[in-house]
């Protein structure tokens, strides 16, 4: 059995390789003292030792007291695992003794220390790192430098443009600029382009589309009904302020009727206001009712329909006044009128169209008095809705036009 004690002139010499050595010593060491020697070899010593230590005479009590051989070792082991360590030392040193022989020292396997301090190399380490730069590539035997002299030669040998591609590609350019131009333009001033191009039904004349008042029941529709430019819009008469903002978001339901003049029925002079011309981009879908407010002349007929009843009314006068022009809303020297207004030219707030017309039937004598309220006073005559272009330079200005 080897002698766990290490010999100091079998310790490597070098610092890392003498770590190594010692722990792999102690694993051997632990190894011997976990085991106890053989309880035969111990039953020969005790016997043979003239001067017996405690351990040799608690082994002589034992071959002594007749138990058998698997009995002793089974009591050896229990006496020799409770022992402390330095009394399992004193065991093994009077083994070793007892056969008059230290065993050989405990030798370090060289190889096993190589082994320890050579970490495991993966296979992919192994392998030989891809060089670039000067040296050539496996696959075609082209270099980096190669590879960009033909991109220097293929950019350098390009033809140049000529005089007639470089022509096409100012007039692209122009032709792209333009388009834009055109859709923005579009965008911020549409209802000037789109007013010209709307026209009344050919199929209309100016014959009154009612020529006896009582001669049709009338709906709960509330429209104005205008048949020589094919006009039969509602009327919207719940908006009671006269505010431009007010009024221009009740535009977007039909043309409105004043909130400070007379209603049809009554004394007085009833005011209705509708859009020329708007942005088609602005909600609504009366942009265009008043468009062709112009082609009214002077005998033609207006109707309002208003509660179940009919208003038959005749035009006897169209101007063009300026929006600050307010006694248009104001009464007529006739009885009971109805005034038409709306902005010109189409598509701007430059001026006021107005077109008055008196009423014909029923009979206005009969009238009731006017209803309407007078504490609010206009300061211009109601417009279009502002422009896309107007809306974004007062809000740059800080400044508004509603």
């Amino acid at each position: 059995m080897a002698d766990p004690s290490p010999n100091p002139s079998n310790t490597p010499k070098d610092p890392q390789d003498k770590d190594l050595a010692a722990d792999v010593i102690r694993q051997k060491i632990a190894g011997l003292y976990h085991e106890e020697p053989n309880a035969k070899e111990e039953v020969k010593i005790a016997e043979s030792s003239p001067h017996r230590s405690k351990h040799q005479k608690f082994m002589h009590e034992l071959t002594t007291s007749g138990k058998s051989l698997a009995d002793i070792q089974t009591a050896w082991h229990n006496y020799y695992q409770a022992l402390p360590d330095d009394e399992k030392h004193a065991v093994w040193q009077e083994f070793y003794a007892s056969h008059n022989a230290h065993a050989a020292p405990a030798t370090v396997d060289r190889a096993e220390i190589q082994k320890a301090q050579t970490p495991t190399l993966h296979h992919h380490a192994l392998k030989p790192k891809p060089s670039y730069g000067k040296k050539r590539l496996e696959t075609d035997n082209t270099t980096i430098g190669d590879i960009k002299d033909r991109i220097v030669k293929k950019a350098s040998s390009s033809k140049k443009l000529s005089r007639k591609q470089h022509l096409q590609s100012i007039m692209f350019g122009f032709g792209m600029g333009a388009i834009v131009l055109l859709v923005m333009l579009f965008g911020f001033f549409n209802e000037r382009f789109v007013a010209p191009f709307i026209t009344p039904s050919k199929a209309v004349s100016n014959t009154p589309i009612i020529i006896d008042p009582n001669s049709a029941a009338v709906g709960n529709e509330q429209e104005i009904i205008i048949p020589k430019i094919n006009v039969e819009i509602p009327v919207v008469y719940d908006e009671p302020s006269i505010k431009e903002a007010a009024v221009q978001k009740a535009l977007e339901r039909g043309v409105v009727h004043y909130a400070n003049t007379p209603n049809p029925g009554e004394k007085g002079n009833a005011v209705i206001v509708g859009h020329s011309s708007n942005n088609i981009l602005n909600q609504g879908k009366y942009k265009f009712a008043f468009v062709l407010l112009k082609r009214l002349e002077p005998g033609d007929t207006v109707i309002l329909t208003k509660n179940g009843k009919r208003y038959v009314y005749k035009v006897y006068e169209k101007k063009i006044v300026k929006p600050t022009e307010v006694s248009v809303l104001g009464p007529t020297a006739k009885p009971a009128t109805l005034t038409l207004i709306t902005c010109d030219p189409p598509g701007t707030s430059i001026n006021r169209l107005v077109v008055v017309a008196e009423q014909i039937s029923p009979d206005p004598a009969k009238n009731k008095a006017s209803t309407a309220s007078t504490t609010e006073a206009a300061e211009l005559v109601p417009g279009n809705a502002p422009t896309l272009w107007s809306r974004i330079t007062g809000w740059l200005t800080g400044s508004s036009d509603e």
